[in-house]
């Protein structure tokens, strides 16, 4: 029984920091998407290369189970135009 224990022990810890660099990727790409659009909501344009960047960042947050705040925002770049 003590090795069950030991190997539930150690699971359990790994989980815990699974959690937490899952937890650390989805607001660092929060971080990112929040800056590409703050730096460009103004004028409503966006460049190619960091259209598509926010799109990957954008399936990788919702995959990383990212809440729909950023969804919303994913919205509205969307409609912006994009420049090259």
């Amino acid at each position: 029984m003590t090795v069950l224990a030991g190997a539930a022990a150690v699971i359990a810890k790994i989980l815990r920091y699974f959690g937490c660099i899952v937890e650390g990727i989805r607001c660092q790409l929060r971080t990112d998407m929040l800056r590409v659009y703050y730096r460009h909501k103004d004028e409503k344009k966006i460049r190619q290369y960091e259209k598509e960047n926010f799109e990957h960042n954008f399936h990788a947050y919702i995959a990383l189970k990212g809440n729909s705040f950023i969804e919303d925002i994913h919205a509205e770049v969307k409609t912006w135009e994009v420049v090259t």
